[in-house]
Formats: C-alpha cells, sequence, structure tokens
C-alpha cells in the first residue's frame, strides 16, 4: 500500500525510495508484492532511471515481477537491445504471462520477436492468441488473422473479451468497431474503443455515424449487444436481481433485459432493500440498478419515485470513481423519469468545472433544453461540443 500510494507524491525522493526497493533481494512475501508494485509505480511516474533495474527484475523467478517489470518497460519505451533480447527470450517461456510480454514487445516495435509471436496465434488461450494477432499487425505483418478477435468479442469468458477489444485497439483495427460496439463487455470498454479508433474530425466512417454510436453507448440497451448467455427457464425476481452483482456484463444485461418485463410493483421491496443492503457500494449493481429504474420510469409507485430520484441525484454528485459509469446513466433516468426539468440544474450538469465527467455533460446534453445548450458548444470535449452542435441545428 506505501509503494501504490507514493505515486501521488512524484518526485526524486520517492523514485530513489522505489529503486531501493526494487534492489532489494529480500524473498519475503510482503517485500516481493511491495517490489511488484514498486516496478509498476516507478512506469508509471516516467522513471525512464529505473530502466536498467527494472530490467534485472526479468531474470527474477517471480512470474508477476516479471511480467509487471514488462508492462513497466512498454511504459517506458525502453529500447535497451539487451533488455529486448530478454524480453523475446521470455516470451517462448510458457510459465510466464505471456500476453503482457507480447503487448510490451509490440509495442516497443521489437521486430526479431516476429517469430516467436507468429507460432503463438495459434496458442490454446484467447488472451495469448489475440494479443500475437494483434502484435503481427503492430509489427507489420498480415493484418488478415484480425478477424478473428471478431469471435473472441463473444466468448463467454468477459475477460477473453475485454482482452480481444484491447487487442483490437493496440492494432488500430477500426475496421472492428462495430462487432466492439455489440460486445457485452462494460460500457467503459466500448467507449475506450470509440476513443482509441475513431478518426478524428470525422463524424461518418462507413456505416457509423460518431453521435449515433455516442449516444447508443449512453442509452446501452441490452438489445444493442450480443448476449452469449440465455435462460433456459424463466428466472425468479430474486435470481435476476442477484445476477447484477455478478462480474459479468453479459448475465447483467441479460438480466436486466429480462426484469423490464416483470412487474415494477413486485420488484421494488426486493430492489429497495438489495439497494440499501449492498448495491449502494457495488459499482456493477449500482449502474445496472440505475438502468433498471430508466426502463420502468412509468410503472413506478410515487414512493418508490422519491426514493429512486435520492438515488440518481446521489449517483451524479459521487466522487469515487469507480462510480463513474453510473453518472451519465443517472442523468438520463432522471430525464426519463421526469425529475429533472429546471434551467439551473442543467447549466450545473452542462458546466465542465462543476461536472468534470465529459460522459456525464454528454448524457445531459442528449436531454437538456435546446436554450441551455449554447455554452456546450464550445465544450472542452469534442464529443459534448459536437452532439450540443448537432441538438442547436434541431431548433
Amino acid at each position: 500500500m506505501a509503494a501504490a500510494h507514493l505515486i501521488n507524491f512524484p518526485g526524486e525522493a520517492t523514485e530513489q525510495a522505489l529503486l531501493r526497493l526494487v534492489a532489494d533481494a529480500e524473498q519475503a512475501q510482503p517485500r516481493r508484492l511491495a517490489r511488484r508494485k514498486a516496478v509498476e509505480v516507478l512506469a508509471r511516474l516516467g522513471c525512464r532511471d529505473a530502466i536498467p533495474a527494472i530490467g534485472r527484475c526479468l531474470q527474477s523467478d517471480d512470474p508477476y515481477l516479471v511480467e509487471n517489470a514488462a508492462f513497466a518497460l512498454k511504459e517506458l519505451r525502453c529500447q535497451d537491445a539487451e533488455i529486448h533480447a530478454t524480453l523475446v527470450f521470455l516470451v517462448d517461456q510458457p510459465s510466464q504471462n505471456q500476453r503482457v510480454l507480447i503487448q510490451s514487445l509490440a509495442a516497443l516495435g521489437v521486430d526479431q520477436a516476429l517469430p516467436s509471436i507468429q507460432k503463438l496465434q495459434e496458442a490454446d488461450s484467447p488472451g495469448v492468441r489475440g494479443a500475437a494477432i494483434s502484435a503481427m499487425a503492430q509489427l507489420g505483418g498480415s493484418r488478415e488473422s484480425l478477424q478473428q478477435l471478431e469471435d473472441s468479442m463473444v466468448l463467454p469468458n468477459q475477460m477473453d473479451r475485454q482482452s480481444a477489444i484491447q487487442d483490437a485497439i493496440d492494432a488500430d483495427a477500426v475496421e472492428l468497431l462495430p462487432q466492439i460496439l455489440q460486445a457485452p463487455v462494460s460500457p467503459v470498454f466500448r467507449m475506450r474503443a470509440v476513443k482509441a479508433l475513431w478518426p478524428q474530425d470525422v463524424a461518418q466512417l462507413d456505416n457509423l455515424n460518431l453521435l449515433s454510436v455516442l449516444d447508443a453507448l449512453a442509452h446501452d440497451h441490452p438489445e444493442s449487444l450480443q448476449l452469449v448467455h440465455a435462460y433456459d427457464q424463466a428466472p425468479t425476481d430474486e435470481f435476476l436481481i442477484q445476477e447484477f452483482f455478478g462480474t459479468d456484463f453479459s448475465r447483467c444485461y441479460l438480466a436486466l433485459q429480462t426484469l423490464r418485463d416483470r412487474s415494477a410493483e413486485d420488484l421494488w421491496p426486493l430492489l429497495h432493500r438489495r439497494w440499501n443492503e449492498e448495491a449502494h457500494n457495488d459499482y456493477g449493481a449500482h449502474y445496472f440498478f440505475i438502468r433498471l429504474f430508466a426502463s420502468l420510469a412509468d410503472a413506478w409507485s410515487q414512493d418508490a419515485r422519491a426514493i429512486i430520484q435520492n438515488i440518481l441525484e446521489d449517483a451524479i454528485k459521487t466522487p469515487r470513481p469507480q462510480f463513474m459509469k453510473s453518472k451519465p446513466a443517472a442523468v438520463l433516468a432522471l430525464s426519463r423519469l421526469g425529475l429533472i426539468h429546471s434551467e439551473a440544474h442543467f447549466e450545473s450538469l452542462l458546466d465542465p468545472s462543476l461536472t468534470p465527467f465529459w460522459e456525464c455533460r454528454y448524457a445531459a446534453v442528449m436531454v437538456a433544453p435546446k436554450t441551455c445548450l449554447q455554452g456546450s458548444l464550445s465544450d472542452p470535449s469534442s464529443f459534448v461540443a459536437a452532439r450540443a452542435s448537432e441538438a442547436v441545428k434541431a431548433l
């Protein structure tokens, strides 16, 4: 924890303390854990003087330290030929995290790794296979195999789906955006791909329109996704609500889709109880509860609406970083419930100094009166400014 917290105190003293930790040969487990974190923090601090020490970590018998070292060397843009040779040697070792090693070699442009990486395109692990396919494209090899990443975006394991999206981003595979937008993962991953892959100052990309894509991501309807799970019999309300607490977003979206056809009157006591017990502090469930509140907007009782309004307003205000994706969802839910009316309310939501999270401002632009949007035409986010411009044009 101390090593991790030093990211908040950049400077020579911090770097020297972390370097001493990296060089410490003590093998006690707490020290080994701290050494892994120290390597990561040095990379995030951009400490290029740490490259030789981090390079020596590649010789460790701790595969997690090797993994963090490979990541760090990539972040620090290491151009040491001997370190590159060590990375190439390690990528052939099944005992190492081959995915991270491949990503590092590709990002560092290590051409001599191509023979080893080419073989790993046939690896059993989808994560290793996808990273190798992506790396071949990045290092000047064939891009034809990138289409295989499409199948990985609907694999049963969510980590494999997320990895495939990252592989597409790394390879600048803009052609895979339609498949990425249908992948049943957190909207955070899909939005990351749009931001990384969408060409700057381009409104239309083949059959995709930028604002339509952003609007769809903000609404995040299950019908727009290719879900990889199905029910073989009708689940109970309790089971479906419990699914919101799972880590697999495909199951969460399927539960949301199913719950929208259930009775809001029957659901409310269960939802209220589970919210108070744990959903308020579970970032996945938090998001899907808000989506369900919006989906059944016309069916809640007056008492339920009052509680839901408080929940949504708190969600918009929360500073907790893991709850960011709930913010735009809460704005749209308030609008769907007819609980956001005043121009003053919209003014605060549209003000970058008061609402720094751009996706929250984007959602506000989607539902704000057109008379509130003049300031948003010069919003620091080009996405928000473009959405405001489109809305004002429709006046």
